[in-house]
């Protein structure tokens, strides 16, 4: 399993380690207006998944600005933020924010895609920040689980494994 911190205190990590060359687990999240959201809703798009604790802290914002940016440059790539903010802050904050280009989700429900993706921190009910790239046919193909929570991902390597897939 990762090994996670959250300012620098070590924290517990619920579900299963996603890794390179795994089938991408599925999951059930809701959209800003409350519908549900899997996995299979986006099959045979490439997906670039950016995980965060919260939208509504500085690094959370700053990653989700960045793909949001971004997404212009990876063409068909479906980018996804997912959080366990509630639906309503996520649409809110990204009202303020400007933010059109990626789809937040909110995992508050059930921690489904946390579990899934082994992102779920058991002792704050948060997500740990990581980026996942998924391939059209559902193939895992880029993961970096930041071991600092509080930390910014590699950006640069999450677009390129991005725009590298198919």
């Amino acid at each position: 399993m990762a090994s996670i911190t959250f300012k620098g205190g070590p924290v517990t990590l619920l579900g299963q380690e996603v890794k390179v060359g795994d089938k991408a687990p599925e999951f059930t999240v809701l959209a800003n207006d409350l519908s549900p959201v899997t996995l299979a809703d986006s099959k045979g798009q490439v997906r670039l998944i950016s995980v965060v604790p919260s939208i509504d802290t500085g690094v959370c914002d700053a990653q989700t600005r960045r793909f949001n940016e971004a997404a212009a440059e990876l063409g068909n790539v479906k980018v996804l933020t997912v959080s366990v903010d509630l639906p309503f802050a996520q649409k809110r904050w990204c009202a303020a924010a400007g933010i059109e280009q990626v789809q937040t989700l909110s995992d508050h429900r059930d921690l489904s895609f946390g579990e899934a993706f082994g992102v779920a921190i058991k002792e704050l009910r948060l997500l740990a920040r990581a980026v996942f790239v998924v391939d059209s046919n559902d193939e895992v193909t880029y993961v970096e689980y930041v071991s600092e929570a509080t930390d910014h991902p590699d950006y640069d390597a999450a677009i390129e494994a991005a725009k590298a897939a198919k």
